[in-house]
């Protein structure tokens, strides 16, 4: 018999944390999925609780190939055990779970840290090992898809979304939000995005930036730093700076170690832009796994495609938006993205009705 047990605010936070993921595994009703919304929304920290819970989860899952009956979503008297036992037993209980999942976690090739409050920032570091990856969901809902060898550093504030790529590759799909500007910086060079998905490849020889769908600019740390002057929009930096290169979908390009201080110092010539071939971008792009490239694939293909290949299904709430070209490259098995990034664009929202099913609408 499953254990109904609603999650408290007057709790803190460590403890609703796992109530609500214990209720989420039960089963949400429609109030009760708003009511958890709003709960993460309400409070960075929240949000940060959450996504520390799932990935122990899911570093637990991996001892499902050792034990093959061991059941597939969590055990509500590990997670949801907080909420029956006195405070004592309840913090004991979680910090053995997470003691647990972290051995795990660092087995499995990936670790957390430093996830908290720094002033007025929201601040956490991202690492995978030589073997390792992991992909992290960001306070914004934002993805991050960390390569093996990878190591990221995130700091929010209320007017930016900067992330930090200190060593390896990552690949970003970006929640929209042009009033706080998405950056990530590797070595001097900063690419900027809003709603879109990219690839950043810090090498020993170069830095590699490749567009996977929409758009961004390439430029140096200085230029794409935004100035209070010059708004909302986030531009500005010091005059001298080199101007930004804008890239597309299925575009990029490389800039040369050497020349990463002298981007930065003072305008040079920019960056030449390549176009890649969606054999290249699958190339590219192998250690995530399997991908689906598109260009100017219908909508209503795109997702028998995607489709096909997921428990979750999209539907189309009518046939207006069938017809509509989509271009870029996504991973398979990430509906989710793929779903936020349609509805970056503002003109298609969605709606998930069930746990399997997603609709998509026009935006009247």
């Amino acid at each position: 018999m499953k254990h109904h047990c609603r999650p408290s605010d007057a709790e803190p936070i460590e403890a609703t944390a796992p109530a609500w993921l214990s209720q989420r595994d039960d089963g949400l009703s429609p109030a009760q999925a708003a009511e958890l919304a709003s709960w993460r929304a309400a409070d960075s920290r929240h949000e940060a609780a959450i996504v520390r819970l799932e990935a122990a989860w899911t570093a637990l899952q991996q001892l499902h190939e050792y034990r093959p009956a061991a059941a597939r979503h969590p055990d509500r008297d590990v997670l949801g055990g907080v909420r029956r036992h006195p405070r004592m037993l309840a913090v004991r209980t979680l910090v053995g779970t997470l003691s647990l999942a972290a051995a795990l976690v660092l087995a499995a090739g990936w670790w957390h840290t430093g996830a908290g409050r720094n002033g007025d920032r929201d601040v956490a570091t991202f690492a995978t090992t030589p073997e390792g990856f992991e992909r992290v969901s960001l306070a914004d809902g934002s993805m991050v898809e960390l390569n093996a060898g990878t190591e990221i550093n995130v700091a929010y504030t209320g007017t930016e979304r900067r992330v930090r790529l200190t060593r390896g590759e990552a690949h970003f799909t970006v929640t929209r939000n042009p009033g706080r500007p998405f950056i990530v910086e590797a070595n001097g060079v900063a690419v900027r995005a809003v709603g879109t998905a990219f690839n950043v490849r810090l090498g020993s020889a170069d830095i590699e930036v490749l567009v996977t769908h929409g758009k961004v600019e390439v430029g140096s740390a200085a230029s794409l730093t935004p100035d209070p002057a010059a708004g909302a929009s986030g531009r500005g930096g010091p005059p001298e700076s080199p101007p930004a290169t804008l890239l597309v979908a299925s575009e990029r390009v490389l800039i040369p170690a050497a020349r990463t201080a002298a981007l930065v110092a003072a305008a040079v010539e920019a960056p030449r832009v390549e176009k890649v071939a969606p054999a290249a971008i699958r190339e590219a792009l192998a250690w995530q796994g399997p991908r689906l490239v598109f260009v100017d694939t219908p909508l209503a293909e795109v997702i028998a495609q995607f489709n096909r290949r997921n428990a979750v299904q999209i539907e189309l709430a009518g046939p207006e938006l069938g017809a509509l070209p989509i271009g870029g490259s996504f991973r398979a098995e990430n509906v989710d993205a793929f779903v936020r990034l349609l509805a970056s664009s503002g003109d298609i929202a969605f709606e998930r009705v069930s746990d399997h099913r997603v609709v998509l609408r026009p935006v009247r």
